[in-house]
């Protein structure tokens, strides 16, 4: 008797890929998913399937793949936008290769559906800023934000050329408590939680005004899995879906924290990431995402801070607040 397929997470040691794979044993259960990732799991990871994999090895990817009969992978291993302008060329390699590696093995393997995540950081300073439209100027200026473009047009000639089911999300900065951050430009409105709580303070690496969009892992969960349920006949795009649920500014994340810490400091340092930050866009227009399958978030500014708090605080009197 044959084995079910099972679902396969790439990158499951990341931020989002933490998540995921609970969210994923939680519906699927813990034998019919498969973490995959360089790094070994977290000791909080669910007691599922575990296979070391570095996805520029198309041979090791493919084995895996077979030997798990995998039918859904969720590729999430990458290197993000601060850590890749510090090293470029690994960026790329990891970027780039581990996507095509991804679609080929697709290809050779007649591989369900895929679900590779592009970013905000397809965008560049020639794009329009503030609700940035489905369809617009694609020229970043960081390697993260190039392999996203090189990413979205791969998966797009993958669809169209040979009828691979691959969807994916510009996914905004995204917030969560499951994981820490892990070399991302947002990564500040994860970083500003865990010292508000630890420490009271934050040293900020963005100006106080500098606009982004975000989402709370949450949204961004559902987003994942909303769009991988949604009738692919219905979807006009496939890899490239603006996402959002909210735009907000340091200051203004640190004025929603003081209602839950009112002794809340925090000072502006500004670096290299500034630059990168600018370059991106103040809000989305997720207009084509709520109108081919249905696009909506559940959290606010507010709602999200208050959870983070809450959640963090009682990690804390736990004496589990690892940061």
């Amino acid at each position: 008797m044959n084995e079910p397929s099972r679902i396969i997470v790439t990158g499951a040691s990341g931020q989002i890929g933490t998540e995921l794979l609970q969210a994923l044993c939680r519906k699927h259960g813990p034998d019919n998913v498969v973490a995959a990732d360089i790094q070994p799991l977290s000791a909080q990871a669910p007691a599922c399937r575990f296979e070391s994999l570095d996805v520029t090895k198309a041979r090791l990817l493919e084995d895996i793949l077979k030997k798990h009969r995998a039918g859904t992978v969720y590729h999430l291993a990458a290197i993000l936008s601060a850590s890749g302008e510090k090293n470029p060329q690994l960026a790329w390699d990891v970027n780039m290769s581990g996507t095509f590696n991804i679609l080929e093995a697709a290809r050779k393997l007649g591989l369900t559906r895929i679900f590779i995540p592009s970013s905000i950081a397809a965008f560049g300073p020639e794009t329009p800023r503030v609700l940035t439209p489905q369809e617009t100027v694609l020229r970043p200026k960081t390697m993260y934000g190039l392999t996203k473009v090189a990413g979205e047009l791969l998966a797009d000639y993958y669809v169209a050329r040979f009828g691979i089911d691959v969807r994916g999300c510009r996914f905004p900065g995204i917030i969560s408590h499951g994981a820490l951050p892990g070399g991302g430009t947002t990564d500040y409105a994860v970083a500003i939680f865990y010292e508000a709580v630890k420490f009271g303070r934050y040293s900020c690496f963005l100006e106080p005004d500098t606009r982004l969009p975000m989402m709370y892992m949450p949204d961004c969960l559902k987003s994942i899995f909303d769009l991988m349920a949604a009738d692919f006949k219905n979807l006009r795009h496939h890899s490239d879906f603006n996402v959002t649920a909210m735009s907000f500014t340091p200051a203004e994340l640190a004025a929603e924290i003081r209602r839950h810490l009112p002794g809340f400091e925090i000072d502006y340092q500004p670096d290299f990431r500034q630059a990168i930050a600018d370059s991106w866009p103040q809000s989305l227009d997720d207009s084509a995402a709520r109108a081919e399958w249905n696009w909506k978030p559940d959290y606010d500014l507010a709602a999200m801070t208050a959870d983070m708090i809450a959640v963090l605080k009682k990690r804390q009197d736990e004496g589990r607040l690892a940061y």
